[in-house]
């Protein structure tokens, strides 16, 4: 149990830092740009992707990954996915030291309640559910995978109004689909594993939601897309994971994880324009928390 709790934690502070590296490095791009001018904006691009910043955040990104699937397979779902929306409570600290971005007074107040509801959910967290369901359900998650994927991409691609937010939500149910695939996955080998649903289904919604929240945050409000994927990547997989895998908090302490759970994922949607700080790094003038213009 205690090292579940410490793999969600460190995968929260992996992906929050990693954010905040990968927003020095857009902000180093658009400085450079600048100098060069629109001749020298390949090279620059290139120099910078090779540059410490961009790969010290893909490492911390990978980190984060890896921390994250071992956790899931050991601690309950609700637990690791509050974990990963309290990353955005990383982001903001770390930004305000590395990257100079202000938190107003409901922001620094918006960490606390993260900081306190990941404490709650780590004191009344019970076991993982041990199945790894049915053939049916694995095949079951590789389908939803592929429909969200599919279907978030279209419908996306034909609004023109709440885009964002219809992109950011596809995003996030892919995401949680990824930690359910994990969370699903057999032990076995390599080759027995390549022959499972479930590990389809990880790198469809993995890459998938990616693509998706790339898509999100480039039709609008940032804070709009990443509140939504805050809330579709936490809220369902934690009521899945109790539902249909066992998972359990101790005895007596249920309304304790309700209140947690609440209190990471309200927090995080109130820091969702950190979700992707580079947007403030990259040189956007800020037009009220999350908007960019």
């Amino acid at each position: 149990m205690v090292a579940g709790v410490t793999l969600a934690l460190c995968a929260a502070v992996c992906m929050g830092t990693a954010t905040v590296l990968q927003a020095l490095g857009a902000r180093r791009a658009a400085d450079a740009e600048g100098a060069e001018g629109a001749r020298g904006r390949a090279r620059t691009v290139v120099e910078v992707l090779r540059g410490w910043p961009f790969l010290a955040g893909a490492g911390l990104d990978t980190l984060g990954f890896g921390a994250q699937v071992v956790a899931l397979r050991l601690v309950p779902l609700f637990l690791v996915e509050a974990a990963v929306a309290a990353s955005l409570a990383v982001t903001a600290v770390v930004g305000t030291a590395v990257l100079g971005l202000r938190l107003r007074r409901g922001e620094w107040g918006a960490v606390v309640v993260v900081c306190l509801g990941l404490v709650t959910l780590a004191v009344s967290a019970g076991h993982a559910g041990d199945g790894y369901g049915d053939t049916p359900l694995r095949v079951a998650v590789l389908c939803a995978s592929l429909l969200v994927v599919a279907g978030g991409w279209v419908v996306g691609g034909r609004l023109r109004r709440g885009r964002a937010v219809v992109l950011g939500a596809a995003a996030g149910l892919s995401f949680g689909l990824t930690a359910i695939a994990v969370r699903l996955l057999p032990d076995a080998t390599v080759p027995a594993v390549l022959g499972e649903p479930t590990a389809y289904a990880v790198v469809v919604s993995g890459l998938g939601g990616y693509l998706l929240l790339v898509q999100a945050l480039q039709s609008g409000s940032v804070t709009a897309a990443t509140a939504a994927m805050v809330i579709c990547e936490t809220v369902w997989p934690g009521v899945f994971g109790v539902a249909w895998l066992g998972d359990t908090t101790r005895d007596g302490y249920g309304g304790l994880a309700v209140a947690g759970f609440v209190c990471c994922v309200g927090g995080g949607v109130v820091l969702a324009r950190f979700g992707e700080a580079q947007e403030e790094a990259g040189g956007d003038r800020a037009v009220g928390p999350g908007r960019v213009e």
